[in-house]
Order: structure tokens, then sequence, then C-alpha cells
């Protein structure tokens, strides 16, 4: 009996010794971006409603943003405005060390469906203008690794970009709010608007810095999404980039903009697919983490 028992507890020790030395010499995974988590995102989004600036649904993703990057880990700052007597707020999330680069997108959606078919006082859901942007910068919040960053990254979300035109607002008021105040000089700015779409094709945009759209899409390409990423010139956008490259900085808006839904109610969950998100964190994490 005694030497039996010996030999469990030795066996024991066997196991314990092997279970916690491969946790110390083996490395873990790499926690690469996972399109099927950034679309659980949008759907948290989506679950809030309509959200536009100065609602109490656009305030909740807001903070919904601002628990998210502080779970990660990443410094967290806000920026609240106002314009016509409405309230907004800018999220920013800040990690690494170096040379500083934005990446952006707008979580706040459309006031009024002005381009639906039947009902054009309806707000819209905003799955893929607002939340597909958030849901793929909020991922890249899980899964950047931090040791192969050369940049300090900021995550920025922008309130009140998506009211142009309507009560007589300008699109991209958070975004010029933020750009005004900005004393860094960044090394580039990247937009990230309406990438969900099932069918997805993502082309040049007129307003965006030729260099680095190149370098983009040629990532793209290497990653096998050339389908997807089209290095071919189609629209010009006024988007949250626009403030940025008129004060001088390199920036770009990767936006697909062939979406049938844009600022219609049809704009929900099950017109955004997570391959698309997929895609467009992969291109951006490899952009961020990769040796170009």
């Amino acid at each position: 009996m005694r030497s039996r028992g010996l030999l469990w507890i030795a066996i024991a020790f066997l196991v314990g010794d092997i279970l916690v030395g491969g946790c110390r010499g083996v490395s873990p995974a790499r926690q690469t971006f996972d399109g099927q988590k950034a679309y659980q995102h949008v759907i948290a989004q989506c679950d809030l409603g309509p959200r536009p600036t100065g609602s109490a649904a656009g305030w909740a993703t807001g903070d919904y943003i601002i628990a998210e990057l502080s779970k990660l880990g990443w410094a967290v700052t806000s920026q609240e405005f106002t314009y016509k007597g409405v309230k907004g707020r800018n999220v920013v999330g800040r990690r690494g060390s170096g040379p500083i680069v934005i990446l952006g997108a707008h979580y706040d959606t459309r006031p009024y469906a002005d381009y639906d078919p039947v009902d054009k006082n309806q707000p819209i859901l905003g799955a893929n203008d607002g939340a597909s942007g958030v849901a793929v910068l909020l991922e890249l919040a899980r899964s950047l690794d931090a040791d192969k960053i050369q940049n300090e990254v900021w995550l920025l979300f922008f309130d009140a970009e998506d009211r142009g035109k309507l009560d007589g607002w300008p699109f991209s008021v958070g975004a010029e709010f933020f750009a005004r105040d900005l004393e860094e000089h960044p090394d580039y700015v990247i937009i990230v608007d309406m990438v969900g779409d099932v069918d997805q094709n993502i082309f040049f945009e007129r307003n965006s810095d030729p260099a680095l759209q190149d370098q983009i899409w040629t990532i793209a390409a290497d990653l096998g999404y050339r389908e997807y990423f089209i290095p071919e010139y189609k629209w010009s956008i006024i988007d949250d980039h626009l403030p940025f490259a008129q004060r001088g900085l390199k920036a770009v808006d990767i936006i697909d903009f062939d979406y049938p839904h844009w600022h219609t109610t049809q704009d929900t969950p099950d017109k955004v697919s997570p391959e698309s998100l997929q895609r467009v964190g992969r291109v951006l994490e490899e952009l961020l983490e990769g040796e170009r």
C-alpha cells in the first residue's frame, strides 16, 4: 500500500511538472485578429438600438468602448464637446511607444434614414455604417501584439460623424474637434468606415494619401485579399480623414462605399460579414506589427 501511494505521488508530481514546465517553456499561441469576435462587437452596439449623437444609446456606446478598452489595458481618455447644443464625446485608447499613429472610426449613427425607400423619418441601426469600424478597432485592441508594435497606437472613436446634411450639420464634427485641438503630429491617420459589407469591395479613395494607401493595399494583396482591396480609384468621400488631411497629415479612408443599405433602415447586422471584418482587421494588424 505504501509503495503504491508513493507511486501515485510521483506520478502526480511528474504530471504537474510537465504541465507547469510546458506552460513555461512553450510560448502561448499567437492571438491574431478574429472576425467572429469583431462581429460580436457589431451585435453589442446594435443591441443598444440607434445611436445618434446626443442620445442615451449613443452615450452608452461610448461607455461600452471605454469599458472594452480599459478591460484590455489601454490608457483611455475622452474629449467632450458641444455642437448646436448637442453633447458629443470622442474616445481615445493609447498603447505602445514611438511615433504616433491613429486608427479611427465613428460610433454614432444617422438620426434619419434619408435614403430609405419606404420611411425616411426612422433612425438607422448602423450595423455597417458605424458599428463595423468600431468593431474592427475593438478587436484590434485585443489582438495587437504589444511586443511587435513599433508605434504609439491611438485607437480613436469619433462621435458626431454621421449627421451631415441633416439639421444644418456638416459631416465629421467630432473628428474636426479632435483634429483642431491635436498638438501632436502623428505619422498617419487611418479611418475605418463601412467595412463589414458581405459583398466587400474596398477601392482606393481619392482624398486619401496615395503612398500610404498603396502600402495598405499591397499588404492586403500579400495576405490574399486582392479581390476585396481593389487598387483602383472609384470614390471621393467626405469622412473623418479629411479634418486631418486638411492639416497636412497623411490620412487614408478605408471604406466600402458600394453598400446598397447606406442610410436606410436595412443597415442591420445580417448585412455584415465576420469574414469582411477579418480581412480589414488582418491588414491593419499586419501594418502595425509587420516590419515594413
